[in-house]
Formats: structure tokens, C-alpha cells, sequence
């Protein structure tokens, strides 16, 4: 214990950065569990869209859309994520929606935007696209 005192003493700088990164995951820990938005696994994806009616928001490019996307799953373009247009979306309003990407990074804001506007059941896929494609699940063209 002596020695992680000294070492903290003599590297100041070095420390409050380890300390500062320590706080900061605790902090976005907290704000994911006590956010409306939830990530979910491909298999609670797969439970929503055949036991409630959910709908999979597909957010990426028309191209990548094209490719390959999750079995009737809606796409959205760029444009209409960009201007808050959300009316295409209207009477999925009460639904459970999981808003999916790539990668599940960009998922987010587009799930809090429409969070925002009124819908009560918005989801984020925990990894994006390619978490679906790696479980081997399948993908409509």
C-alpha cells in the first residue's frame, strides 16, 4: 500500500488521469443503467419483433441497408434522422422499436431523439449489425 502512495506521490500527473478514467466509467455505468434507452442482445431483438409486434429501425445507409438487413426491419435515412422526421413512424408509436446501425454506436442518439418525440418503447441493439450477422442470424436482401 506504501508503495501505491509513493507511486501516486512522485506521478501526479499519471495518477489523476488513472483516477479521472475511473470516474468517468463509473459515471457512463450509471447513466446507461438509469437511462429509458436499454441495449439488448440479438436474442431479446428476436423476442420483441415475434412476441410484441416490435420493429427493427434500421439507421444505416440505403447501400449497406440494401445488403443485408434484419428481416422486416424499416429503414431510415440520414435525412430524416438529421431533420427529426419522424412521422413515417407514427403508428408504430406504442410498439417496442430497437433502433440498429453498423456497430450500435450511432443507434443511440437516433433512440433518444425518438425517445424525445414521444416514443415510449425505443431499444438499441447491443452491437449494431454486425452483432446480428456474427449470431449467424438471418438476413434479408
Amino acid at each position: 500500500m506504501e508503495q501505491l502512495f509513493a507511486f501516486a506521490s512522485n506521478n501526479g500527473m499519471l495518477s489523476a488521469v488513472w483516477v479521472a478514467l475511473v470516474v468517468m466509467i463509473i459515471g457512463i455505468t450509471i447513466k446507461m443503467k438509469m437511462s429509458p434507452i436499454k441495449q439488448l442482445s440479438t436474442q431479446e431483438l428476436t423476442f420483441l419483433m415475434n412476441r410484441e409486434e416490435g420493429i427493427a429501425l434500421d439507421i444505416r445507409k440505403e447501400k449497406e441497408f440494401k445488403a443485408g438487413h434484419i428481416l422486416d426491419a424499416i429503414n431510415l435515412t440520414g435525412e430524416k434522422i438529421t431533420k427529426k422526421d419522424f412521422t413515417s413512424l407514427e403508428k408504430y408509436k406504442d410498439k417496442p422499436i430497437i433502433v440498429v446501425c453498423a456497430s450500435g454506436m450511432s443507434a443511440a442518439q437516433t433512440a433518444n431523439d425518438l425517445h424525445k418525440v414521444g416514443f415510449s418503447r425505443v431499444s438499441v441493439l447491443k452491437g449494431g449489425m454486425g452483432s446480428w450477422s456474427s449470431a449467424g442470424l438471418p438476413v434479408a436482401k
